[in-house]
């Protein structure tokens, strides 16, 4: 069963990523903290100045959570509503956080304590989407649409392969690129050296290696589940262009092999980076669309193994055990029941 507090770089990368996390500050903290740019030049009355590398790029080292409590897509009852209100945003935190009790036998029934959900973004917006300005996904084009009918109709009933569970079942991939928050593990671990960045994704281990060079994309036929990524300074800011993904690559919002993602990443703060992200995907969307997020940083914390292991024993199960039932069914039907 898959751990959900857990994973690790170890032995996902390259020798000299595993050098770079070695050496790289492991920032954290044990309880999330609204974290609001600013707060400390009220309180000390100095002039926050932008940490930099030794080498002199903005300084985006360290552990870092996406995790939130602020939806993707602005819900049905906030449609009239860009913010929260300040009731609403402790209602929202105090609701999430609250202890649950675990119910026995119940797959994914953990307690609070095993929930990592963050808090609504200090921004207060009811949406992490921007743009368009109601803080929804764009349409579906027709396209689009038959893709995700078509992924709904191979996930569901009775599987007769491993190609009928999803990525994530199969401890493949699960958030894509860039990741949307889920209920745990939702950590940036960014280590930078002045040619490159490296981001583990905690969730799955995704490992990204994003070059700084200048050097070209992989050829267009060469196709990967996060796919290929490019960075490079605009200021203070890292932007980092991504495509080439897998005609597989499955987000958790509906993409195909055209995807190209735009992430910027921006320290705001001593403890927070803003990370805003396009998704230009023409076949699936009629229109591009921007989310934004704050991503504080974690003291005290400490990225260990994710151990996902659905993808190693429980599809045996799962495809063992949907055998059977199509053995008892064929036994059933000849007995004329």
């Amino acid at each position: 069963m898959r751990n959900p507090l857990f994973s690790t770089p170890g032995a996902l990368a390259p020798y000299v990523l595993v050098s770079w996390l070695a050496a790289a500050p492991l920032s954290a903290q044990s309880a999330l903290q609204d974290p609001v740019p600013g707060v400390g030049e009220e309180q000390t009355g100095e002039v926050w100045a932008l940490p930099r590398t030794p080498w002199g790029d903005p300084d985006l080292r360290g552990t870092w959570s996406y995790a939130s409590l602020t939806p993707l897509q602005r819900p049905s009852n906030f449609r009239d509503s860009e913010f929260f209100t300040e009731q609403q945003a402790i209602a929202r935190n105090e609701a999430a956080h609250a202890e649950r009790p675990h119910v026995p036998g119940v797959i994914g029934s953990y307690n609070a304590h095993w929930f990592d959900k963050g808090r609504v973004d200090p921004s207060s917006r009811t949406s992490l989407i921007v743009d368009p300005p109601n803080g929804r996904l764009p349409p579906l084009t027709p396209a689009g649409e038959a893709r995700v009918a078509a992924k709904s109709r191979r996930i569901s009933g009775r599987p007769d392969s491993w190609l009928n569970f999803t990525a994530w079942t199969r401890c493949i991939t699960y958030h894509g690129v860039p990741p949307v928050s889920t209920g745990y593990n939702n950590t940036y671990l960014i280590v930078q050296t002045p040619d490159h960045v490296a981001i583990l994704v905690e969730n799955i281990h995704d490992v990204r290696i994003i070059p700084l060079d200048g050097r070209p994309r992989l050829d267009e036929r060469i196709r990967q589940w996060n796919g290929d990524s490019r960075g490079h300074w605009e200021g203070d800011t890292l932007v980092v262009e991504t495509g080439n993904f897998s005609e597989k690559t499955e987000h958790r919002f509906p993409s195909s092999k055209g995807l190209r993602a735009v992430e910027r990443f921006t320290r705001v703060a001593e403890d927070t980076i803003l990370n805003e992200f396009t998704i230009d995907d023409p076949t699936t969307y009629t229109r591009p669309w921007t989310a934004v997020r704050s991503m504080p940083r974690l003291i005290d914390y400490q990225i260990y193994e994710y151990a996902c292991h659905e993808g190693n024993y429980a599809m045996t199960n799962a495809l063992s055990g949907a055998r059977a039932q199509d053995k008892a069914d064929a036994g059933r039907a000849a007995q004329g029941e």
